[in-house]
């Protein structure tokens, strides 16, 4: 399903010698696996993610969705693969202020002409499994951080991707909230055969994948005997 094909992303800086963020990484998800990544800060995990989800275009290599490879589509092309196949979960809490966490949640479906109602049908059952049956009508600026951030994980979940990227999903949450975070992604996966590619210092996220790899240095390394201990 998703295909990362020596991915090389540099970047200069002033006159220094460009530095490769990420360094030739392939990797393949098949459809109905999560893989999570390790790696510490500066790594080039979340540069990784942003090549995934053809928000960044790569120095070198591509990146191949269903056989078609998407970093090579010109730009509406590419918010089309972010809007419809694509579930993006970013850190940045991005919730329209003044809108209700329901609402927040169903953007993307607006987004893709669903109706109001439906929108919000889709969505609900989300934020209840995620822990926000209490909390549906309450406003983005009424939400604590980790509510934010369900909500946010609601609504990329809501338009039933075919590729989840996640980026540290659990950073804002409880230990509770995010195994709960966490075996709905893992769920959402196999039943509905998405391909996962989680980022995460979470050491409970390797009890939740298939495969764990680390990046280290903008390359792929191969998985230490102990994940869980090494980012402890």
């Amino acid at each position: 399903m998703l295909e990362l094909r020596d991915l090389v992303k540099r970047y200069q800086v002033g006159d220094a010698e460009p530095v490769s963020a990420v360094d030739g990484v392939s990797l393949s998800i098949a459809p109905g696996e999560l893989v999570a990544l390790y790696g510490p800060s500066g790594s080039g995990k979340t540069t990784l993610l942003m090549l995934a989800a053809a928000v960044l275009r790569p120095d070198g290599g591509a990146v191949v969705v269903d056989g078609r490879e998407v970093s090579a589509l010109g730009a509406r092309e590419r918010a089309s693969y972010r809007m419809h196949e694509l579930g993006f979960i970013r850190q940045s809490l991005d919730l329209i202020p003044g809108a209700s966490a329901l609402d927040n949640a169903a953007v993307k479906l607006l987004g893709r002409h669903t109706t109001v109602r439906d929108a919000r049908r889709r969505v609900e059952p989300l934020l209840v499994r995620l822990g926000l049956e209490e909390r549906l009508a309450h406003r983005a600026e009424q939400l604590s951080m980790g509510e934010r951030q369900r909500v946010m994980i609601a609504r990329a979940l809501s338009s039933d991707p075919r590729v989840v990227l996640a980026d540290e999903p659990t950073g804002s949450l409880d230990t509770e909230r995010g195994n709960e975070v966490l075996a709905l992604l893992s769920e959402l996966c196999r039943t509905r055969e998405i391909a996962v590619l989680l980022v995460t210092h979470d050491p409970e996220a390797a009890a939740y994948a298939d495969r764990v790899r680390c990046l280290r240095d903008g390359r792929l390394t191969d998985v230490q005997p102990n994940p869980v201990a090494s980012v402890r």
